[in-house]
């Protein structure tokens, strides 16, 4: 079965089972029968298939996948509170779930319009996922877009991480033993190699990132932040948060007031800017100076635009 298929058959087995548990013959016909499979021509699928399947779906999503066993034998997923789900992980799922629903047909582009920006370095995706689920070592050329230069890496893959249409490989830089993000369009030459490694348990990525937006200094301690909307970007704000910290601190006539439990990014700084006269700022007073900084000197840029003629 082709290896770029796998995250396919994820997303086929999890929609397959959230409908309804099902028993090994129930799935196989299912797949056998989606569009999907079709497409690629595939006529079988083995248990045992399933089986390590359903090992990887716990790895990659963290949620896991009974058998009864006793009377039907049927598989089920673990019903679980929906504040459990990691936020990650649900939005890796939605991402596969809705590639699956527009690649199954091809006339979905007369009426499906996505993005036209998609990530690059994509195509290491799969190696990488490897190299993170099996703990081996790798190597990679690695630009830097600041100087314009590239350099050998040598490093220790954690976990992959999207940002803004962007994706990042977390990994412990073997040179200096620090986290860092590594975005995959900038990597080039990439060697997974036959030699092991041993997780840091100083690195807990779920505690880095529970404070994260964007890809940002994985050492810095949150902050409250407190923003003030107007009611009508409230609105968006409520269905789609910032952050999953996010709490409505207080709500007037003309306002909604937004609280953060994260580190003010660059990334942060600039989702707010995005916002225009819609979101403003309150807390913290640092942040609030940071902004304002920024927002001189694109004013001055534009004072200055005679000067560019």
């Amino acid at each position: 079965m082709k290896k770029d298929f796998y995250l396919t058959r994820y997303a086929l087995i999890i929609k397959r089972l959230e409908r309804s548990p099902a028993t090994y013959p129930e799935i196989e016909s299912y797949l056998l029968n989606s569009f999907e499979f079709q497409d690629a021509n595939i006529v079988s699928y083995s248990i045992r298939t399933l089986q390590r399947d359903i090992k990887d779906i716990a790895n990659l999503f963290n949620f896991d996948i009974h058998n009864k066993k006793k009377g039907d034998n049927r598989y089920y997923i673990e019903s679980r509170p929906v504040m459990e789900v990691d936020e990650y992980n649900q939005r890796l799922l939605e991402s596969f779930q809705i590639m699956n629903a527009v690649n199954s047909q091809p006339d979905l582009a007369q009426f499906v319009y996505p993005e036209t920006r998609t990530p690059r370095g994509i195509q290491n995706f799969y190696d990488l996922l490897f190299a993170i689920r099996n703990k081996r070592i790798l190597e990679f050329q690695h630009f830097k877009y600041k100087d314009q230069s590239i350099t050998s890496r040598k490093v220790h893959p954690y976990a992959l991480k999207e940002s803004k249409d962007r994706w990042y490989l977390i990994a412990l830089d073997t040179k200096d033993e620090k986290l860092k993000a590594f975005g995959l369009d900038r990597i080039s030459d990439l060697e997974v190699s036959k030699a092991g490694f041993k997780l840091q348990q100083r690195f807990n990525l779920k505690d880095h990132f529970k404070n994260a937006f964007g890809i940002m200094n994985l050492e810095e301690e949150p902050e409250k932040v407190v923003i003030k909307s107007t009611k009508e970007q409230a609105e968006y704000l409520k269905s789609s948060p910032l952050h999953h910290s996010q709490q409505i601190e207080k709500e007037t006539e003309k306002s909604v007031y937004f609280t953060y439990d994260l580190y003010p990014t660059y990334d942060f700084i600039q989702e707010i800017l995005s916002y225009g006269n819609q979101v403003k700022v309150t807390q913290p007073k640092s942040l609030i100076e940071k902004i304002k900084e920024t927002l001189k000197q694109s004013i001055q840029q534009y004072d200055d635009s005679a000067s560019d003629q």
